[in-house]
């Protein structure tokens, strides 16, 4: 199949990219063009795609998307000590439906995914997530979804779907794929305490924007085990932001969401990774390099992984057995990159969900507490969601 629903990038970008230094990222990138056509993708690693759909924003007066300006400032950087290869294969435009852009999106990832090529979503409004999430119905049983964001955007399932409702959708529409959903930097003022109470309920995790600011490496272990991650940029404070984007005072700084999108890259599970939510001004912007450092952390991390998830060989993790009360606890550490799962049972007599899911990424700090008595509040969860 030929990325057909792809419009290349435009010529101004284009030009503003001959004037860069051969080093630069742009000069280094195959870009689908309108002289050249769809560049050939053999030994591509991630790809950029464009969505100019922000129809289901809940705050759409009509605006277009635009996305010139972020490739502009991505092409400027300089990469660092990387082998990786990128390309940008332009934009997916509205359809005549947004449902015409959601099978757009999903066929595109598809592709892309069976093509072991890492897709960097540009939106758009949130809701494209949805579309992310249907590209694996034919590739994966059960999906875990991180969403960095002030707000689980769980909404009214009983109305038509929105920016700020997409899981709501998501977990009640079959096929049922998802099996963990993960919120890194809610606010609670921003979401009702029946939707608090859902999130519990359904054993999903859900991580404060101040417990996470305390300690950013929260992230990694919840980072490691996610199929999907997609940001929202209303998670990052308003005065990182440029006019037209902000949206709260209080959120992430530059510097931690540039920290949580490299977790994201490093973690060997994640397959795309989507950033929504821009909003295009003609003011002179810090919004675009922003977003163009986010994606240049999330390649980093790329570069960084370690494959420390094959438990086959028998000298590449350390086990340690840890009791507490009835419960038998068991961890891994890999002696490769320092990294601690922890088991998940295996149920025989309900209704399986983890055919794979059998380890659980947790961190030292896990086991040390598991060791003093305290069983980890992630395994407890991944546990009872087992056990429906």
């Amino acid at each position: 199949m030929s990325f057909n629903f792809l419009s290349p990038v435009s010529d101004s970008v284009l030009a503003h990219n001959e004037l860069l230094s051969l080093q630069t990222l742009g000069k280094k990138m195959k870009i689908h063009s309108d002289q050249n056509g769809m560049p050939d993708l053999d030994g591509v690693q991630m790809a950029i795609i464009g969505v100019l759909e922000n129809r289901n924003d809940v705050n759409y007066m009509g605006e277009d998307l635009n996305f010139d300006t972020i490739r502009m400032s991505l092409y400027a950087l300089f990469p660092g000590n990387w082998n990786t290869k990128l390309a940008d294969l332009g934009d997916i435009r509205k359809g005549a439906s947004v449902e015409d852009t959601y099978f757009a999106l999903k066929t595109t990832i598809s592709v892309l995914v069976e093509k072991k090529i890492i897709p960097i979503i540009l939106g758009g409004s949130q809701d494209l997530t949805y579309a992310n999430y249907r590209a694996y119905d034919t590739m994966a049983p059960m999906i875990n979804i991180v969403n960095v964001d002030s707000n689980f955007d769980l909404g009214d399932v009983s109305v038509d779907m929105k920016n700020n409702s997409f899981l709501g959708k998501i977990i009640l529409e079959q096929p049922y794929n998802l099996f963990n959903y993960s919120a890194i930097g809610y606010q609670t003022y921003f979401n009702s305490q029946e939707e608090i109470d859902l999130m519990e309920k359904l054993y999903f995790e859900a991580y404060r924007l101040g417990e996470v600011s305390n300690k950013i490496s929260l992230v990694e272990p919840v980072m490691r085990d996610a199929h999907i991650v997609t940001l929202d940029l209303k998670s990052v404070r308003a005065s990182e932001m440029g006019a037209k984007q902000k949206y709260s005072p209080n959120g992430f700084d530059g510097k931690e969401i540039c920290a949580i999108s490299r977790y994201a890259g490093i973690s060997n599970k994640v397959s795309s990774f989507g950033i929504y939510e821009f909003k295009v001004t003609k003011e002179l912007d810090a919004t675009p390099m922003l977003i163009s450092q986010i994606i240049w952390y999330f390649i980093e991390g790329v570069n960084c992984r370690i494959k420390d998830d094959d438990f086959s060989s028998g000298n590449s993790h350390q086990k340690f057995n840890v009791l507490i009360e009835e419960d038998e606890l068991i961890f891994y550490k890999s002696t490769k990159s320092g990294r601690w799962w922890i088991e998940i049972p295996f149920l025989p007599n309900v209704n399986n969900k983890l055919k794979k899911h059998t380890l659980l990424p947790c961190t030292h700090e896990d086991y040390i507490e598991a060791s003093h008595g305290k069983i980890p509040e992630r395994w407890y969860k991944a546990y009872k969601k087992n056990s429906f």
